[in-house]
């Protein structure tokens, strides 16, 4: 009897085993639009799902017991329209349902939509651990919400301070994004107050923490079964893998798409669009246009019919680091001289490293609109009377919305002049023209002249304060400012100065500066950023190495390239912020110290020392030429072996998107080099981690790509010039006394 008993049991088990294993799976039931980036994604998954229209008929639709999801097909302009009746069907059904946005809940308060600014997504529980802890970063782009009150949120959005995690904690001020409501006559209800099935389209970062909210959402969705394990391809990735083999000839397709971004971005302004620019300029109401106080611009989107231009009205800034709900990028809708110099060199140099004359002709024509059309150029800074005289303006929108609300071509910053003239410098070479000379040598003493005893400039003067006090007062100055990113490309502009004229002005001046700047490193650096002043003090070390080579001056050149711990494994050069050094907890750019400053001013891309991101707008940009003329002087390997992984890095992380050829073969201004993702804390105010520069960041690379083409460096591309003949009459003119 016992062992026929245990056959019965046997037999019982078994049965139910394969009646269990046998049932079928309840399908996903999704109610949207066919092109919802979870629908697509789930089917391109291959998993069993079923859409339908509308609410009523997922719900009518659905078999007792399964899940629904009820995207949010109107966002962000309308509501995901649902009543009383649905969720009573559902509760019938004992339905569990997902809804994004909603209208209306059963039992349970919703204010108006509303918008985010600084604000991002939280995780603000354990339910998504181990894969993403409490205090976890998101960002939902353009997030638009529908404010609830309800316990016990697992994803929050709230004005946050950090790189990954909040690291001062949750503010008071914050609001459920994700949350599975408990009480309400509702049934099984999870709800998103926006739509978090736009996470493709929307570009929701870092691409690497969503499988794993939606494991936690299907999980719930349907319990008992497994989740589905969704892979996707994100619309805004870097070019190449961390690992993955390059192409032979991939740094010759580098520069072409390097410089063809200017020309898909649109960045090259055109007739159509400046009917819109000079509103923009002039103050005046642009539609779909947001303010950035910091940079004191207006940001708006690009018109859709307008073509990219041939230079002839000069270039844009780039592009703002917002992203909207469709993934899209703002326009910085003004004309800066630095950009439109360091654009002109790119232009010229890459003309001449791929032999197309067209792309010439543009470096051609954007120099001749800065130095000869433009209010940069031209006004107070071409009357020889003026203090003025020579100098460039920043920008040349009238009464700008910055600090100080004044004309933008009235705001001087002597590195913005440097780069101005270093990229004009490299156009005049690469188009053998001296047509730029004359416009550059004033440029070059307006600068020298106005420059202190101590090799320092002032980092701003208004104009206001150039002609209270006159050029002499700042050429009498001893002042000092520990900022590589204000002075070291002043200094290099006055070495190359020297090189070709022999006045000992400029060689003394630019000796002091560097002297001065050195004995102070590394305790004194970094009022801007330690790495920032690193990569950017490499150019002028290296040309000192070419006017003056000595041992000390070589000491130094390679204590500061060893001092950027290049990452051995990628060729990136981390963003830092030691102890000991200015910026560490002080100064104007700094890490926000709470929640509340998270936004509010110039700040680095990470929160603190040892999160792997790189700056390619302050740092590894500047690095990469500074490398490149350190390799050319020296002639010792241990520069070239530097410059090289960091040209694989540029290359491997060059942007690449089919979704959004405006920024295909583009530099963000940040990049986790351990996650290989575009992802930092965006908390600089004007420049964020999604913002591209058409000069800094986008110009140098390029150059230095088309360079390495060419197998030659900037001196000796440069260093046949002929400006040496534009020198004795403005020395006379602007220098009478020296």
């Amino acid at each position: 009897m016992h062992k026929l008993h245990y056959i019965l049991f046997s037999t019982v088990v078994c049965s139910m085993a394969l009646f269990l294993s046998c049932s079928p799976k309840h399908d996903i039931i999704l109610c949207c639009k066919e092109n919802n980036d979870l629908y697509l994604t789930i089917k391109e998954n291959k998993v069993s799902c079923r859409r339908y229209q509308t609410p009523e008929e997922a719900i009518d639709k659905a078999v007792e017991g399964s899940g629904v999801m009820i995207l949010a097909d109107h966002y962000p302009d309308q509501t995901t329209q649902l009543d009383a009746s649905l969720f009573q069907k559902a509760k019938t059904k004992n339905l569990r349902l997902y809804v994004e946005y909603p209208s209306y809940l059963p039992g349970i308060e919703i204010g108006a939509p509303r918008g985010t600014h600084w604000e991002r997504a939280v995780v603000s529980s354990e339910a998504f651990a181990p894969a993403l802890r409490k205090l976890r970063i998101l960002a939902i782009h353009e997030c638009k919400f529908v404010p609830i009150d309800v316990e016990n949120p697992d994803i929050v959005i709230a004005r946050v301070a950090g790189f990954d995690s909040a690291v001062f904690g949750l503010p008071k001020e914050k609001f459920p994004v994700l949350v599975q409501p408990e009480s309400g006559d509702h049934g099984a209800l999870m709800v998103s107050t926006t739509k978090l099935s736009q996470f493709i389209t929307a570009r929701y970062a870092p691409s690497d923490a969503w499988p794993a909210v939606w494991k936690h959402i299907f999980t719930w969705l349907r319990p008992g079964e497994e989740a589905p394990k969704l892979k996707w391809t994100v619309n805004v990735r870097p070019s190449y893998g961390m690992d993955e083999p390059l192409p032979e000839s991939v740094e010759r397709q580098t520069l072409k798409r390097g410089v063809d971004w200017y020309f898909n971005s649109r960045m090259v302004v055109s007739p159509p669009m400046m009917e819109i620019y000079d509103k923009n300029a002039n103050g005046e109401d642009i539609s779909s246009s947001d303010h950035d106080w910091h940079s004191g611009n207006r940001i708006t989107s690009l018109p859709g019919h307008a073509p990219a231009g041939d230079g002839s009205l000069g270039v844009l800034e780039g592009y703002n680091a917002k992203i909207y709900h469709d993934g899209k990028q703002p326009a910085i809708w003004w004309r800066r001289s630095d950009c439109n110099g360091e654009v002109a060199g790119v232009m010229a140099v890459t003309g001449a490293a791929l032999q197309e004359p067209d792309y010439a002709k543009v470096g051609e024509n954007i120099g001749d609109w800065l130095y000869f059309n433009s209010l940069m150029s031209l006004g107070d800074r071409a009357n020889p009377d003026h203090p003025a005289y020579g100098l460039f303006g920043w920008n040349d929108v009238p009464q700008y919305t910055g600090p100080g609300s004044m004309n933008g071509y009235e705001v001087y910053y002597g590195d913005d002049q440097a780069r101005n003239m270093l990229g004009m410098i490299l156009a005049g070479a690469a188009l053998k023209t001296g047509r730029f000379d004359e416009r550059l040598m004033k440029g070059l003493l307006a600068n020298l002249r106005i420059t202190g005893q101590s090799g320092f400039q002032p980092d701003r003067i208004d104009q206001p304060q150039l002609v209270e006090n006159g050029w002499q007062y700042y050429q009498n100055l001893n002042s000092v400012s520990y900022s590589g990113n204000f002075q070291a490309y002043l200094w290099a502009c006055y070495l190359w100065a020297y090189q070709q004229t022999g006045y000992d002005l400029f060689l003394q001046r630019a000796k002091t500066g560097i002297g001065v700047m050195m004995a102070g490193y590394p305790q004194r650096w970094g009022v801007i950023g330690i790495q920032m002043d690193r990569s950017r003090m490499i150019l002028p070390l290296a040309w000192l190495v070419r006017v003056e080579d000595t041992p000390g001056h070589r000491s130094w050149l390679r204590t500061i390239v060893e001092d950027l711990n290049q990452d051995v494994k990628t060729g990136a050069i981390p963003d830092r912020i030691e102890p000991g050094t200015t910026n560490f907890g002080g100064g104007h750019y700094r890490t926000p110290q709470s929640n509340e400053e998270y936004g509010t001013a110039e700040a680095p891309i990470i929160q603190r020392d040892g999160d792997p991101c790189s700056d390619l707008l302050y740092a590894v940009n500047f690095a990469f030429l500074g490398l490149r003329e350190a390799a050319a002087v020296t002639g010792d390997p241990y520069y070239k072996d530097a410059e090289d992984r960091l040209a694989k890095f540029l290359t491997r992380i060059q942007i690449r998107s089919e979704a959004h050829p405006e920024l295909d073969g583009g530099w963000f201004r940040a990049f986790d080099f351990k996650r290989w993702e575009y992802w930092a804390s965006s908390a600089d105010a004007g420049w964020g981690a999604w913002s591209i520069e058409t000069g800094w960041s986008q110009s140098w690379i390029t150059i230095t790509f088309a360079l390495r083409q060419l197998n030659t460096s900037f001196w000796d591309m440069t260093r046949d010039s002929n400006i040496k003949q534009q020198f004795d009459p403005l020395r006379l003119q602007m220098l009478p006394n020296q």
